[in-house]
């Protein structure tokens, strides 16, 4: 029996169970939690950027996109809320759409 020792989404044990298999899962606490999505979004990006389509690219931007979703809410706030800081923050340092790569910048005080 593969073992995988890793977050999984809700629905994951019924696919399995109407797959006619049987998975061992447990619920974590908090700390196991938030750890365990951590990893999951490392393991997330790494495969967002192993991607070789679009469409392969776009769905592990929704994989991720989850995560972000369920570490707000462990951190106590909403999409809307994560959503606004994150509108704030783009008035007044920018997004990233202009493609900006900053390469050095000069001390005034050499």
């Amino acid at each position: 029996m593969p073992v995988y020792n890793k977050l999984v989404r809700d629905l994951i044990p019924n696919v399995i169970a109407l797959d006619g298999k049987t998975c061992v899962t447990y619920r974590l606490d908090d700390p196991q939690y938030i750890t365990e999505v951590n990893k999951k979004m490392h393991e997330e990006l790494a495969e967002y950027e192993g991607a070789m389509t679009s469409d392969d690219a776009v769905e592990e931007l929704a994989d991720l996109l989850e995560l972000i979703h369920s570490a707000a809410k462990f951190h106590g706030v909403t999409v809307e809320e994560l959503e606004a800081v994150r509108a704030e923050k783009a008035v007044r340092r920018g997004g990233f759409e202009e493609r900006i790569f900053l390469v050095e910048v000069e001390d005034e005080y050499v």
